[in-house]
């Protein structure tokens, strides 16, 4: 379980997160959304403890992210929004890489990482360089590697950004089988269709704030529209202020 409480971090006086607070439970999907800018992936990189966060508290599985960062990143599996590969390993190093670097060897990390390359449909070019890799290739290395774990806990960033019919499809049942095995995943995106699907919980932000959280149909009550897309751009736009009084963001989000 990931959780959040009063999150703030600036860059040179731009409050980017301004007091951020929700969970994200085991055996659930949360989704958190927001146009560009609302702070996101800023929130997504202090919990993956790339950035520290000026005051507030980030716990994974009972773990404070800030003070035993070792700890914190045993519990968990990262796609970032910038990929990061070395363009002389090739995918199926890389995520040898990666496993190793989690204190796996021998042939349960293979099989993991030969699964793993089924899945994404990897096999053409698991064993070239990956560089000159398209984007959708770099991809998939990416989530390989966040994967090969098998951590409990799961961030990821645009998942299926760049990715073509098939494979997206393939993310979006994988992402379902962690659900389903009670593992907690934390994802943002900009597909609406792709949100609705997939998350259990919905945190929507603007401005570097929470501005409306909890299920689908509980932000759909309390917006009075039935389409998600609707509820997203009236949350994010003029109709904020009103929809997300201090007193009215959903006690869901802070259960």
């Amino acid at each position: 379980m990931l959780e959040v409480r009063d999150l703030h971090k600036s860059f040179r006086g731009v409050h980017a997160v301004r007091g951020v607070s929700f969970q994200a439970r085991d055996g659930e999907v949360t989704g958190l959304i927001g146009p560009n800018g609302a702070g996101k992936t800023t929130i997504l990189r202090m919990l993956y403890t790339v950035l520290r966060p000026d005051s507030g508290t980030m716990l994974i599985d009972g773990v404070d992210a800030a003070s035993d960062r070792r700890a914190a990143q045993r519990r968990i599996g990262v796609l970032p929004d910038v990929r990061g590969l070395y363009p002389r390993l090739t995918a199926r190093e890389h995520v040898r890489y990666f496993g190793r670097l989690h204190g796996m060897r021998g042939a349960e990390l293979e099989s993991r990482i030969d699964r793993l390359i089924a899945l994404l449909d990897m096999r053409e070019f698991a064993d070239r360089k990956s560089k000159g890799f398209s984007r959708g290739q770099q991809m998939k290395v990416a989530l390989a590697r966040a994967l090969v774990h098998e951590p409990h806990n799961v961030m990821l960033d645009e998942p299926t950004n760049g990715l073509d019919v098939a494979t997206s499809r393939a993310v979006r049942q994988l992402i379902g089988d962690m659900r389903a095995a009670q593992r907690c995943v934390l994802f943002s995106s900009h597909i609406m269709q792709e949100v609705a699907a997939l998350c259990d919980r919905i945190v929507i932000l603007a401005q570097g704030r929470v501005v409306l959280a909890g299920t689908p149909d509980e932000l759909r009550r309390h917006t009075g529209l039935d389409d998600l897309e609707e509820v997203f751009m009236a949350a994010t736009g003029t109709a904020a202020e009103r929809i997300a009084a201090p007193d009215s963001t959903l006690a869901a989000a802070e259960d």
